[in-house]
């Protein structure tokens, strides 16, 4: 299918480190997406999309719905937000599946991109179905019936007890993972803090990329360093609040689009060459 696309740059939408299960093959991006493999190319009418999924699945995950030229008025508040747009300009966020966004940003807690990648490709071979080459992520039910030592062999280390846990909460019915989309940023946060092995980073990461919330802005390494340089300015207080500084200050800045703002500041890191851990 051919769909019709402005102001949409699919390297940069994939590329920006949001995502993690993506591999790029000459013109080519090939993903699994709710279960089925998906190939993108950009073309000059818009996105080649070669998929068993729906046209109205792929313009929801891609986020072609958003109004693009409402989201830069918002955030473009500065010389540098400025200069970011320009050069990413078409970069969007993705809306991905809650579960995935969940288990693959509890993965990364303290890991670089590259380790991200593997680790998570490891849970799905070991655990996903196989759809011929490419794997489906695992089901919370499917992880649930597993151990912490198996689950370890999948590179996730300390972080495995964590997704076990959150795997039999879902599994017993415990947490409902359609539950924040119905609360509001602050309460969503806090039920998503709640669980075992989720700080405020990876909450806000699963809020932007997941839930809709995309006044949230996750603060990593990436972002403190870039926060700092460009912002620090506005960001005086204790150094045990700078995480939860950031977050107010970009939410009252940038205003409800803040998320798509952090994206750009933190590609512009990442496309940089930096490979910290996002911690």
């Amino acid at each position: 299918m051919i769909i019709r696309t402005t102001d949409f740059n699919l390297h940069y939408t994939l590329d920006c480190g949001q995502v993690f299960r993506w591999q790029h093959s000459e013109e080519w991006w090939v993903g699994v997406v709710a279960g089925h493999i998906v190939r993108a190319q950009q073309v000059d009418s818009g996105l080649e999309v070669q998929t068993g999924l729906g046209r109205d699945r792929i313009l929801k995950y891609f986020r072609l719905d958003d109004d693009m030229e409402r989201i830069y008025s918002s955030i473009n508040r500065d010389a540098v937000m400025d200069g970011l747009i320009q050069q990413y300009r078409g970069m969007h966020l993705i809306r991905q599946q809650p579960w995935e966004c969940l288990v693959s940003y509890m993965a990364s807690s303290c890991k670089s991109i590259p380790n991200i990648k593997d680790s998570i490709s490891n849970l799905c071979r070991q655990y996903g179905d196989d759809l011929g080459g490419y794997f489906s992520f695992p089901s919370a039910q499917t992880l649930a019936q597993t151990t912490e030592n198996q689950l370890r062999q999948t590179k996730l280390g300390f972080r495995a007890g964590n997704i076990l846990e959150v795997a039999k909460l879902v599994d017993r019915g415990e947490l409902d993972l359609e539950l924040p989309f119905e609360l509001e940023y602050n309460k969503a946060r806090e039920l998503l803090m709640g669980i075992r092995g989720i700080g405020p980073k990876i909450a806000d990461c699963v809020l932007l990329f997941a839930y809709d919330k995309l006044e949230a802005f996750p603060a990593d390494t990436h972002i403190l360093s870039v926060m700092q340089e460009h912002y620090g300015q506005y960001l005086d207080g204790p150094a045990t609040r700078l995480n939860d500084m950031i977050g107010q200050f970009a939410r009252s800045y940038f205003g409800d689009y803040a998320g798509y703002a952090q994206q750009y500041l933190y590609y512009s890191r990442i496309s940089a060459g930096s490979d910290l851990p996002l911690c």
